[in-house]
């Protein structure tokens, strides 16, 4: 189970997360290990290039139902 991601304030998406990685608004970002490549990795990249932590979660159905929302997700985000 994904610790505590229902708790705080999320972005879900990873259009989004980007967005919020590169303005510095991110703790953390969740990461589904079955979403594919093209779509994760500069997300990847840019998590690196500015040190947040990347959790990965084993599919994009768990990461969805565990930010509340009917459908995959293949990144979210956790706000400062």
């Amino acid at each position: 189970m994904i610790p505590k991601i229902n708790e705080r304030k999320k972005i879900v998406g990873t259009k989004q997360a980007k967005k919020a990685v590169a303005n510095d608004e991110v703790d953390v970002v969740f990461i589904a290990k079955d979403a594919d490549g093209y779509i994760i990795d500069s997300l990847i990249m840019l998590c690196q290039e500015k040190n947040v932590e990347i959790y990965y979660v084993d599919t994009m159905k768990e990461l969805g139902k565990a930010c509340g929302i009917d459908v995959r997700a293949a990144s979210a985000a956790l706000l400062k």
